[in-house]
């Protein structure tokens, strides 16, 4: 009788590894219903395009491995992959972009490495940035949120932009964008990032139409959605509190510093924390055991590194979101955090007995 060697994710609970990334993916239901409240049937669709996209490309792997079928499909993390993948596309984007970015993900950022436990950088997030690279205007062309739009898209209005880029009236996503939103952007980090650009302030950026409540129309529901379904899994004990922790309270003492230096040309404190993907980011985007450091000194190293990242893509970078860019810079240095954060050996002190 031997042992069983195997690599992360490793699990102290009396829960597999499928049920793990099944009460992950169900928990991001509250999520998911706010955003689709705000933004649509595409949001659904989206995220079923995704997940099918996902588990077709982990079937054609699994194929091509020669490897069980079933174990391959049973672990679920294609479907958490998928609900990723489809929560972080724009809802009226084309249909191939979350088939590229789902079977990139599980392709080359998963599979190429080996599967499961052994990739060294977050799929999801590879799957994103390759799409926002190759296809930034697409990526960005972010709707506002339903109640400001002139006229509601129904579900057959979202099929047919997603299909065919065109509504069933004729018009695209972007003229759909440029006529109700006008001069600002469709998000709030996007408004802001645009306004200052402008030589605006934060105060004259306010004044847009996605500010009529102060987090920004409907992203702060979102947040606080998925802020919630994160706490939950924390009182299950499905993921540790330290990068949560640590991302948040790093975030938030950046942006407070920022903040009483330039009140009127940096985002505030607020905003940074419940808008974009801050809350995904805090509660089910880092904390991926797989790509994390094993220790708890070097989770809360992760997440403050990752939240530093953020906010200075933020304030200085190209880019209005930085979380993925954040995540995976921030997994480059894993090894190096756990090389230098190993615990204490049982019976050894500093090293020595």
């Amino acid at each position: 009788m031997g042992f069983s060697i195997s690599n992360n994710p490793h699990s102290h609970k009396r829960k597999s590894t499928s049920m793990i990334m099944l009460t992950v993916s169900l928990s991001m239901l509250p999520g998911i219903a706010a955003l689709f409240y705000f933004f649509g049937w595409g949001v659904l669709l989206q995220i079923a395009l995704a997940c099918a996209s996902a588990l077709i490309a982990e079937i054609l792997v699994a194929i091509l491995r020669r490897r069980p079928l079933f174990s391959y499909i049973r672990d679920n993390s294609a479907l958490l992959t998928g609900i990723l993948i489809g929560i972080s596309i724009p809802p009226m984007a084309s249909w191939w972009l979350p088939v590229i970015g789902a079977s990139f993900a599980i392709i080359i950022a998963k599979h190429l490495y080996g599967g499961l436990g052994q990739n060294p950088f977050n799929p999801c997030m590879i799957g994103y940035v390759v799409l926002l690279i190759s296809f930034p205007v697409q990526m960005t062309n972010w709707l506002p949120p339903s109640s400001l739009m002139s006229q509601p898209l129904s579900m057959m209005d979202a099929i047919s932009t997603i299909f065919t880029g065109f509504t069933s009236e004729g018009y695209s996503a972007y003229q759909l964008r440029d006529d109700i939103d006008g001069v600002s952007m469709a998000t709030p980090l996007d408004t802001m990032k645009t306004a200052f650009s402008a030589g605006l302030t934060a105060s004259d950026a306010f004044q847009y139409p996605i500010f009529s409540t102060f987090l920004g129309h409907g992203w702060g529901w979102v947040n606080l959605a998925f802020m919630f379904s994160g706490l939950l899994l924390l009182k299950l004990k499905i993921m540790h509190w330290h990068i949560p922790v640590a991302f948040l309270s790093t975030l938030f003492v950046l942006s407070v510093i920022g903040y009483l230096f330039s009140p009127d040309t940096v985002i505030s404190p607020l905003l940074h924390l419940f808008s974009g993907a801050t809350m995904l980011g805090a509660f089910f985007i880092a904390t991926d055991p797989v790509t994390a450091p094993s220790s708890p000194k070097g989770r809360l190293i992760f997440g403050g590194l990752i939240a530093t990242l953020v906010y200075v893509i933020r304030t200085f970078g190209g880019f209005p979101e930085g979380m993925a860019f954040a995540v995976l810079l921030a997994n480059l240095c894993v090894p190096l955090i756990d090389y230098y954060n190993k615990p204490t050996i049982y019976g050894m002190k500093d090293g020595k007995c």
